[in-house]
């Protein structure tokens, strides 16, 4: 067996990685087990190696997962968020007496995070999703003090939602926690989070999609916008949620949104993004072209993925940010 595991402190959340590479199938129950809940796993084979790699900050997980050989399991209740992105091979869902099946290309909720579960890995690679709970009530309209998110079903409702949660695993895998500069920037990492959260309530079934309070639409003025605005100006900077941008303004999630829709044609977040958009245009403007890079100011802001980053602001100011970096004179 082969096993290592690293964690990293510096000026952000910590950063963790862990790599197991076993053939022993004691040796991988008992990984698992500790890595993710107590679980009995079974199944005689011939070959019996598996390799799991981690990488993790603040409150997400990314793992790697590749089983050469079909591996039943019996385990306890994750306590998480565990979504699963399926690259190969397939994995069958067995919980209370039923089978679903899921393969190749597919993203969906391994299990409600309070419950447990049944099924088999058949010589499948996946990369698993694992984050808190709370981070959906963080991303959720719903009203203060209300009763926490609740997910109802493992699949996402269209297939295009489906597409877009695996894009969602996908970035916050590739461009955030394989990233350590990433890692180590709390905004980045929170923003990360607060991202696959939202995609995931926006992918599966939950029981947040209902119809907002009559008072959210009677909250949803002009004065709700200044004061969320004026907040998110003075605090774009900071790891801020939906949740502190609707407390500020003193009204709920999903009353502040409707404010935002009616009169500025935007989200609470979308308006957040512009305005660290805007301070990484000041800081490119400012900045000395042997000083810095347009990639470390776009991660300063909040922007992983410089890909998704030039698009917003070539949208929003018709030039590369590279170019504005290097007109410094």
């Amino acid at each position: 067996m082969a096993m290592s595991e690293s964690g990293s402190e510096a000026s952000g959340p910590e950063a963790r990685s862990l790599l197991f590479d076993s053939a022993s199938l004691e040796e991988t129950e008992e990984f698992l087990s500790t890595a993710y809940t107590p679980m009995k796993i079974g199944g005689p084979v011939e070959d019996a190696r598996v390799r799991i790699s981690r990488r993790a900050a603040g409150p997400v997980a990314m793992d790697r997962l590749d089983f050469g050989y079909t591996m039943a399991y019996d385990a306890h209740s994750l306590d998480q968020v565990c979504l699963i992105s399926m690259h190969q091979g397939t994995l069958a869902d067995l919980t209370d007496g039923r089978e679903e099946v899921y393969g190749p290309g597919e993203t969906f909720l391994l299990t409600p995070p309070d419950r447990p579960y049944q099924g088999e890995v058949r010589a499948a690679r996946y990369t698993i999703a694992l984050f808190d709970t709370a981070l959906l009530d963080d991303v959720a309209p719903s009203a203060p003090g209300g009763p926490p998110v609740r997910l109802t079903g493992p699949q996402p409702v269209t297939p295009a939602a489906g597409r877009q949660l695996a894009a969602a695993v996908a970035y916050v895998r590739d461009h955030v926690l394989d990233d350590p500069a990433a890692c180590a920037n709390d905004l980045l990492v929170g923003t990360a989070a607060r991202h696959l959260a939202a995609a995931t309530l926006a992918a599966l079934p939950h029981s947040g999609r209902a119809e907002g309070r009559p008072a959210d639409t009677t909250d949803a003025t002009p004065a709700t916008v200044r004061r969320a605005v004026a907040f998110i100006e003075a605090n774009a900077h900071r790891n801020i949620t939906l949740a502190d941008i609707a407390t500020a303004a003193y009204v709920t999630p999903r009353a502040l949104q409707y404010a935002f829709r009616r009169h500025l044609d935007s989200t609470p977040l979308g308006y957040l993004r512009r305005v660290r958009l805007a301070a990484a245009h000041r800081e490119l403007l400012a900045a000395d072209p042997g000083a810095t890079t347009v990639t470390a100011v776009a991660m300063r802001w909040g922007f992983a993925h410089p890909g998704h980053f030039a698009a917003y602001y070539r949208d929003a100011y018709r030039v590369a940010p590279s170019a504005t970096l290097n007109s410094f004179s």
